[in-house]
């Protein structure tokens, strides 16, 4: 086997069940974090990466799986803007297809939209920083802080306080203005 096989069987086998968690978070869905999952490894191992460990290879899935997300969402927005002309005007939305999500974090992610659901999984699960957000989704710094916030409100309101996220976001920026008002008054 050649070495990219070997890395992607073990990242397979060592990472699998920590990928899959991490599409669920990203999409709430089953089904589709494992077609994520998938898709990513395919994108990924497409084309040959000298040098790529586990943990870069790791890296690079968790990154295509919000990118196909993202893409997913944006693809799904433009259908149904012309979906009209394409079906009859007696359409029922299936029932039977919505899946019931276990925990109340999973339900209250659910109820963010993509780019700031995006947002929050990086920062709180993944715990990048906000211009690694930014850099990782193509988008400005202020764009993440401003989905970081309004996430986190609706999270508050659907699971109540969340201290620990605010109070990590205020000791960064608490740290951040300290250290320039040292600077300031030198």
């Amino acid at each position: 086997m050649s070495q990219w096989q070997d890395t992607m069987e073990q990242l397979v086998r060592t990472r699998e069940r920590a990928l899959l968690s991490y599409a669920y978070l990203v999409c709430g869905n089953p089904v589709q974090a494992q077609d994520l999952v998938q898709d990513a490894l395919v994108r990924t191992f497409s084309r040959e990466r000298k040098g790529l460990t586990v943990v870069k290879a790791e890296g690079y899935v968790r990154r295509a799986i919000t990118t196909a997300y993202v893409d997913i969402y944006r693809r799904q927005q433009r259908w149904q803007r012309v979906q009209h002309l394409f079906r009859p005007d007696a359409f029922a939305p299936d029932r039977l297809g919505e899946v019931e999500a276990g925990s109340d974090v999973a339900d209250a992610l659910a109820t963010l939209p993509p780019r700031v659901r995006a947002c929050v999984v990086l920062r709180y699960f993944d715990d990048l920083t906000v211009p690694q957000i930014a850099r990782q989704l193509g988008i400005a710094e202020g764009t993440v802080k401003r989905y970081l916030s309004d996430g986190l409100g609706q999270l508050e309101l659907a699971l109540g306080p969340l201290e620990d996220a605010r109070s990590a976001d205020a000791g960064e920026t608490t740290v951040d203005s300290s250290r320039s008002s040292g600077r300031n008054g030198s």
